[in-house]
């Protein structure tokens, strides 16, 4: 059950560092997420099902979340239409269109090859190096991207857009390319678990930005302020592993599955107000000296 969970939040923490690129960086409500995570699971379960390599068929998904990101930039850049409502235009509509691409609510991957088939060790062991190896890739690249004169460019918009509007960088194009690349990273985490998990599932949406959300404040409690944008980004995927040890043990407690979603954003909240609580814990200390 430990390795279990350990490679569930290495796959989950991806969904995270897709999340944090809009959320953190570019300070953007991004409500596509719920719909490019299942997105990209339908589209990678459907080509495996129809015979395509999974490692092809992993990184269309990936390619079908970037192209919702894409929809959901122009529509906010272009149409100026809000940005949480041009999100949830894209994420309604990606619900249909799953719909249209498996032929069916849900589809499975029995006798199908998945990602860690192709690995020869256990497949326990094959699922966690799965998620290593993603995580690390992703990181790396993310690593690599962002230190760049465009990422930092990126960075850039979102401190402030004004500014860095007037230094001459295109705000609305630094925008829509995080956008892009944020969902694309979200649906290449729906892929990956979609494929452990053995099937894709077009409701397997629904309050996945709350557990994105959790990873990234659960990380940035567990460490301290002052972090690199490597250990940040480490600490994403940290907190992504921990929040799915507080999911089991509470499956070990013997709570109702059914109640997970209240769970976890009865867990978002109270890791939001950790930092309140601290402020007037130390300060309720302070007065008593």
């Amino acid at each position: 059950m430990i390795i279990s969970s350990i490679s569930q939040g290495l796959l989950w923490g991806i969904l995270g560092l897709g999340i944090y690129l809009t959320f953190r960086i570019l300070n953007f409500p991004d409500m596509t997420t719920e719909g490019s995570f299942p997105l990209g699971g339908a589209v990678a379960v459907t080509m495996m099902n129809m015979g395509v390599h999974p490692l092809l068929a992993t990184l269309c998904g990936a390619l079908s979340g970037c192209l919702a990101g894409l929809i959901t930039g122009l529509l906010y850049t272009k149409g100026k239409i809000p940005t949480i409502l041009a999100g949830i235009l894209v994420m309604t509509s990606s619900n249909s269109l799953m719909l249209m691409i498996m032929g069916r609510a849900n589809l499975g991957l029995l006798d199908t090859q998945r990602l860690q088939d192709l690995l020869p060790f256990s497949t326990v062991t094959n699922l966690l190096l799965v998620g290593l190896l993603a995580v690390v890739s992703v990181i790396g690249a993310l690593i690599y991207f962002l230190y760049t004169k465009l990422g930092q460019a990126y960075i850039a918009t979102g401190d402030n857009r004004d500014m860095a509007k007037s230094f001459g960088i295109n705000t609305d194009r630094m925008e829509v390319m995080g956008l892009v690349v944020s969902n694309g990273l979200i649906a290449l985490a729906g892929a990956l678990v979609s494929q452990q998990d053995g099937y894709a599932d077009v409701s397997k949406g629904i309050g996945v930005i709350v557990i994105g959300l959790a990873s990234i404040i659960i990380g940035e409690v567990l460490y301290s302020t002052g972090l690199t944008l490597l250990e940040r980004l480490i600490a994403i995927v940290v907190g992504s592993i921990f929040y799915q040890f507080l999911i089991t043990a509470v499956i070990a407690l013997g709570f109702n599955t059914n109640y997970l979603k209240l769970f976890s954003a009865i867990v978002l909240a109270t890791c939001l107000m950790v930092p309140v609580l601290k402020k007037k814990f130390f300060k309720g200390v302070t007065l008593s000296r």
